[in-house]
């Protein structure tokens, strides 16, 4: 398997007002095609920064491909470095000339004399046209070696590298690219320590599989990587070990790859021709906001009342003063009353009550900051979960909703 090695540079993205999005798309494109990335560089636009990272990108794999540093000002340092590690004499294309010419024209601008810098290229690189910019990127295969030079705007470098270099770099490669498959595992519920643990025997023999645990906002995600002789051996592996993962984790599994939580929910909503409606207090109505994001959400969602007062229960879901008076606002009967409230009151078969305290005030000793109480009703029984999440207020809000709309989830399979 080829191993690959990503520069990625510009200040910016050291000072942190930008972020490197370019080395990750690079990396899940080229595992795609089999070729495995060893290790990353984020250089600034420092010469010597530069030159070291791409000798270290050198000696530790095949091929190195940077991003950034292609333009025509005097930081753009990339493509005359990377030259010069490779021993590649640069001289002036004149085909790149008058494309340069050519774009400057059709928006009636003369072209600086500096711009000639970006036609500058080995006679035996492979230029990587740029259609919606003025730098082309190079490709450039010499000693066993390989350098990718692609630009640092991505709207710029995501299709060259798509549509230019990497078709070259899977030729070249050949048989050397064996197609690894890759599946996220997205589970809920259990936390990133309980997985590792539940999954202990299967990380100890993977079966020649790579395994990884990924925590992300309140899920976790198990990355399988399995890589046969081929394609097809390769993708045999990745179901069979799969499926032990999933059995091991059981329910908690709500997703492969792709899914969301969302859309999970609403593609068993729809398939059993039901419809939901939330009453929000402490979530102020991210969970109607996270289920409405999906297009075509009113097929299964009424609706919701954020029901921030207590006076908004009570006229909006009927829930009773004399409840919120003994238990208090945040409290599982409360929840039970919401939920029940909001179901009555719309029809629907299904009706979520959420309260709790989301802080960063508010709390107490009998009702920390992070207790919440989620309640689901349908036709046959109400549920309620008391939860105790850890975090600031943004995160709380977003586990309740999150918790909610798995409770649901397991709700609907229970049922059949």
């Amino acid at each position: 398997m080829k191993k690959a090695y990503i520069v990625s540079t510009g200040t910016e993205l050291l000072l942190g007002t930008t972020m490197d999005t370019n080395s990750v798309f690079i990396s899940e494109k080229l595992f795609e095609n089999g070729i495995r990335v060893v290790a990353k560089s984020i250089v600034g636009d420092n010469e010597e920064s530069i030159r070291r990272a791409f000798k270290l990108g050198l000696e530790s794999a095949d091929v190195v491909i940077s991003s950034g540093g292609l333009g025509p000002t005097l930081d753009d340092l990339t493509k005359t470095i990377a030259c010069e590690v490779m021993n590649a004499t640069m001289e002036l294309v004149q085909e790149e000339v008058h494309r340069l010419e050519d774009f400057f024209a059709r928006r009636k601008r003369k072209m600086p004399e500096i711009n000639l810098k970006q036609a500058m290229f080995p006679p035996e690189a492979v230029i990587l046209r740029n259609d919606l910019g003025t730098a082309p990127g190079m490709y450039l295969s010499k000693n066993d070696k390989i350098i990718i030079l692609l630009p640092g705007p991505p709207r710029e470098m995501k299709p060259m590298f798509i549509n230019e270099a990497l078709p070259v770099l899977i030729k070249e490669c050949g048989s050397e690219c064996r197609r690894a498959h890759m599946r996220t595992i997205k589970v809920l519920g259990p936390g990133e320590s309980q997985v590792d643990e539940m999954l202990s025997e299967i990380i100890d023999d993977p079966k020649g599989c790579s395994l990884a645990l990924l925590a992300k906002d309140g899920e976790v995600h198990v990355k399988v990587t399995a890589e046969g002789a081929d394609e097809a051996s390769s993708q045999v592996i990745l179901d069979e070990l799969s499926a032990r993962i999933t059995s091991k984790l059981g329910d908690g599994v709500f997703g492969y790859d792709e899914d969301t939580l969302v859309s999970v929910v609403a593609n068993l909503l729809m398939e059993r021709g039901k419809k939901v409606a939330v009453a929000e207090s402490c979530t102020g109505g991210l969970l109607s906001k996270m289920i409405t994001d999906l297009a075509g959400s009113s097929h299964y969602f009424w609706g919701a009342v954020i029901s921030y007062s207590n006076e908004a229960k009570n006229l909006y879901l009927n829930v009773q003063n004399a409840t919120i008076e003994k238990f208090g606002a945040v409290s599982s009967e409360t929840a039970r009353e919401m939920a029940m409230g909001i179901r009555n009151r719309t029809g629907v078969d299904y009706g979520i009550g959420i309260t709790g305290i989301a802080g960063p005030e508010g709390g107490s000793e009998t009702k920390p900051v992070g207790l919440v109480y989620i309640a689901l009703a349908d036709a046959t029984d109400c549920i309620v979960k008391e939860m105790r999440f850890v975090g600031g207020r943004d995160g709380i809000r977003m586990l309740s909703a999150r918790t909610a709309l798995d409770i649901l989830r397991r709700r609907i399979l229970s049922k059949g």
